[in-house]
């Protein structure tokens, strides 16, 4: 019986992805709805576009939206999480075509309600159950209070962002999970 010759590099790879994947929970899938009175930063207007990161290694962005205060982009990012502790930031800046982007705020917020709820045994609970609320306060961006429902069979969370560092400006999103074959979340 043959067996192919495995380098070290090949085993290291596979080792390291096999480690990602035993702590990787699941895909949190982040909407970003809309911009609501985002600060101008050109002349009368801003052309803004959302950065959001989790952790050192991960940072995905919307697309521009020329000339507009109150975009709606109405885009999906999802995120790998292995870690729920670690918070998820979200920037908005403005772009410009010859100079450096301006930022346009930022906020952060806690997936830890949302990822509890999604260890709760929901079956058969009717859609549009609310599963744990969060309320505003000084550690969080939340411009109002956030609730985690179970809706079509699916753990949802809708959210309104105030921006911080800027004059004006919030972000509304929706957070949803996506499991992996073999996670550990439950």
């Amino acid at each position: 019986m043959e067996s192919s010759p495995k380098t070290p590099d090949s085993k290291g790879a596979a080792s390291a992805t096999k480690s990602l994947m035993d702590n990787l929970l699941g895909l949190l899938r982040i909407k970003i709805k809309r911009g609501v009175n985002l600060a101008v930063r050109d002349v009368r207007t801003s052309d803004p576009y959302c950065v959001v990161k989790m952790g050192k290694k991960q940072k995905l962005k919307t697309r521009v939206i020329k000339k507009d205060i109150n975009p709606e982009w109405n885009e999906e990012l999802t995120l790998s999480v292995s870690d729920p502790t670690l918070p998820v930031k979200l920037t908005v800046y403005d772009h410009d075509t010859f100079s450096m982007d301006d930022k346009m705020g930022d906020a952060e917020f806690d997936i830890k309600p949302f990822v509890e709820a999604l260890k709760m045994n929901l079956d058969g609970l009717p859609s549009g159950t609310v599963i744990t609320r969060v309320l505003p306060c000084r550690t969080n961006c939340l411009a109002e209070e956030s609730r985690v429902v179970w809706q079509d069979d699916k753990v949802v969370q809708d959210m309104i962002l105030r921006l911080r560092n800027v004059e004006c400006g919030e972000v509304e999103l929706q957070l949803q999970w996506i499991e992996l074959p073999g996670s550990k979340i439950l």
